[in-house]
């Protein structure tokens, strides 16, 4: 565990905040005082009408910025002022559920906290449904458990969603890992066609999760629609290959707690790791990309 814990206080290529470090210097420390800083920086793109403003074409494409240090100039750009500094709606850097936990991920490692991305579904956006979603899963030293917090859903979102439990300790069958919904579905305990997001379902889509989940949990987190190996498989229906999967899903469904074999794993196998070559689906397109950090 303690190696596991000092591997995720350590910034990766996505999260390392770069020639910005020093916008996460003097930071709160706690929890709800980082997650309400991490929203006062960041609005969601597909919430922003709820909120009352029209993105344009060019704000929405600010989603596009893959690593912390691309998001954190853009967000100095709009507002140079400090982060503690709650942003007017249209200053705020445009996002995901993927960038707010990002940044709040990048927060608490710059803090020698132990924290990583979780990829996964949520089960609290639409009535029997499991909605592509990322989240932040935390050491919480005090309690000797890795915790779940959804720094996305501030006072707004959880009024409209009427969510019932704490965006700061979210339910592990509220959230669900990429892991644990590729073996709900593979058991037929779920509906793999009840999992995604827009038209996209299925368990391809699953899969993709799956993948990305191990990748975040290796310190690779990527764009949502950023696609590379087994996950770009048509269907990977040999023996062998749903062998691994299921034996990944095993590994993610929960908190981890083999994470040296997860870490083996990634590394070692071609189908899952990322390499820095990577197909992102933008628009309807595809574009080969080419990562210098990982």
């Amino acid at each position: 565990m303690n190696n596991d814990l000092t591997f995720f206080t350590q910034p990766g290529g996505m999260t390392d905040p770069g020639s910005k470090a020093m916008l996460l210097e003097g930071l709160p420390s706690s929890i709800p005082d980082l997650c309400k800083l991490v929203q006062g920086t960041t609005i969601h793109v597909f919430w922003a009408e709820r909120y009352g403003i029209s993105l344009s074409p060019e704000r929405q494409a600010e989603v596009q910025l893959r690593s912390l240090e691309r998001r954190l100039k853009r967000m100095v750009e709009l507002d140079p002022r400090p982060l503690t500094e709650k942003r007017l709606l249209d200053r705020k850097v445009v996002g995901n559920c993927r960038d707010f936990s990002l940044l709040l991920v990048s927060i608490l490692r710059h803090q020698g906290v132990p924290a990583r991305a979780r990829c996964g579904f949520g089960a609290y956006f639409l009535p029997d449904h499991f909605e592509d979603h990322w989240v932040c899963e935390y050491w919480n030293t005090v309690q000797g458990r890795w915790v779940l917090v959804d720094p996305q859903l501030d006072a707004f979102q959880c009024d409209v969603l009427k969510i019932s439990f704490d965006p700061l300790d979210v339910p592990r069958d509220q959230f669900i890992a990429g892991g644990k919904a590729w073996q709900m579905c593979r058991s037929a305990r779920g509906d793999p066609e009840s999992f995604g997001i827009f038209d996209m379902h299925g368990m391809g889509f699953i899969r993709g999760n799956l993948v990305r989940d191990v990748a975040t949990l290796n310190k690779v987190e990527l764009l949502p629609w950023d696609c590379w190996g087994i996950i770009e498989a048509a269907e990977p229906d040999s023996p062998e290959d749903l062998a691994f999967l299921d034996q990944l899903a095993g590994l993610t469904c929960e908190d981890v707690s083999d994470f040296e074999m997860v870490r083996h794993l990634y590394e070692s196998d071609t189908r899952i790791r990322m390499d820095g070559i990577l197909h992102s689906y933008i628009n309807g397109r595809m574009e080969t990309i080419k990562l210098k950090v990982l």
